[in-house]
């Protein structure tokens, strides 16, 4: 089920955690939209053959963009893609930057899935970490969502933020909860080398969370939210049932995907080989080449198939189901647990694995761990 990236790289203000490369303030995108659908028509006949079964569309912030930019976007993806007609369509969007009329409009455009950046309903935490919304502007955009005829929307959470505590994630949790949410996504902060919160930390002017109290909120959190009748299937993803994110399972399938716009990173297979490819991450460089009808590509690699291997143990493993082990078979001719014996069996040992005759998955304890059972993968 390949699947399909656009990524749109502004932003009304950056937050201050962010390192993803994006640009907030104010900004023409016409030249940036322009060169995007030039790639997406570029792309054209290289993938005729195949079949997209999801749309996602991330940032940055693609909610910024003017009314009609996405209709236009999308009628171009249809256009030179083959896109299943029932595929997952997903808009990544930040409250202040979500109207009624582009609501309607991606529900016209056939977005079927909205997925909101609230990261705390906590307004001091907010203002903490960069955010230009607060809990009153989230609350609106939500409603205006449901109105529009939104029935699958997933809110993103954050722990371990400034000026958060347990009982301030958890009500963020249940305000989610509340509103109906059919999915959360609730990652804990990484704290990134270059990001003004960074400096901040470095510098003694902001205290995050130790790491007991980030424990702590992940542990009360994660509970509570299957006490709310959301059930873990990823790391750090929460959703009611048939509601798991689509595009996101074949990321964790290491299955193909194509990325198109500003540094979007791809993965397919050609003549037999597995190649990684990513775009230029600078903006002029992007847009220069993508409007002359060249592919903006700055690095490609050809995996090999043990890499590729360890590739698909080590997204699968981010599923609270694990690897299944006749996939595997079928796209490596070995089962996981025969080739990765020695790992495989030192692990369980460890409390930190589980096998079944379907599927190698961690148990919630390796679930903590995942980085340290990878090292035994290598």
């Amino acid at each position: 089920m390949p699947g399909l990236y656009i990524h749109i790289p502004f932003c009304k203000k950056k937050c201050r955690y962010c390192d993803f490369v994006s640009f907030g303030g104010s900004i023409d995108y016409t030249a940036y939209i322009a060169a995007l659908i030039s790639e997406i028509r570029t792309y054209k006949n290289l993938v005729s053959d195949r079949v997209f079964d999801t749309v996602f569309i991330g940032g940055g912030t693609p909610s910024i963009l003017p009314h009609g930019t996405v209709t236009a976007m999308i009628a171009e993806l249809r256009k030179n893609f083959t896109i299943r007609p029932n595929a997952e369509f997903t808009i990544e969007a930040n409250p202040e930057s979500l109207t009624r009329e582009k609501l309607e409009e991606y529900l016209l455009a056939g977005i079927n899935r909205l997925s909101i950046g609230l990261q705390s309903a906590d307004n001091e935490v907010l203002r903490a970490i960069g955010r230009v919304h607060d809990r009153e502007t989230f609350l609106k955009a939500f409603s205006e969502a449901r109105k529009a005829g939104f029935r699958n929307i997933n809110i993103d959470l954050m722990h371990g933020l400034p000026k958060q505590d347990v009982a301030s994630y958890l009500d963020s949790i249940r305000l989610a909860s509340d509103l109906g949410a059919e999915h959360i996504s609730s990652y804990a902060l990484i704290l990134e080398e270059g990001t003004p919160l960074y400096d901040d930390v470095k510098n003694g002017i902001v205290i995050l969370p130790d790491e007991d109290e980030v424990a702590d909120m992940e542990d009360a959190g994660f509970a509570l939210l299957g006490e709310l009748g959301y059930k873990r299937y990823e790391i750090s993803n929460f959703s009611k049932p048939t509601y798991e994110c689509k595009h996101n399972l074949n990321y964790w399938a290491n299955g193909e995907y194509l990325g198109l716009g500003l540094n979007a990173h791809s993965a397919m297979r050609f003549k037999g080989k597995w190649i990684r490819w990513a775009n230029k991450d600078q903006l002029s460089e992007y847009v220069m080449l993508s409007a002359n009808s060249k592919l903006p590509v700055s690095d490609t690699e050809e995996v090999d198939r043990e890499e590729e291997m360890f590739e698909t143990i080590m997204v699968g493993l981010r599923k609270v189901e694990g690897v299944s082990r006749q996939a595997f078979m079928d796209r490596f001719d070995i089962d996981p647990v025969t080739n990765y014996a020695s790992a495989v069996s030192e692990a369980v040992l460890e409390g930190n694995m589980e096998v079944t005759e379907t599927h190698m998955k961690l148990t919630p304890k390796g679930m903590d761990f995942q980085n340290e059972v990878l090292l035994k993968f290598m």
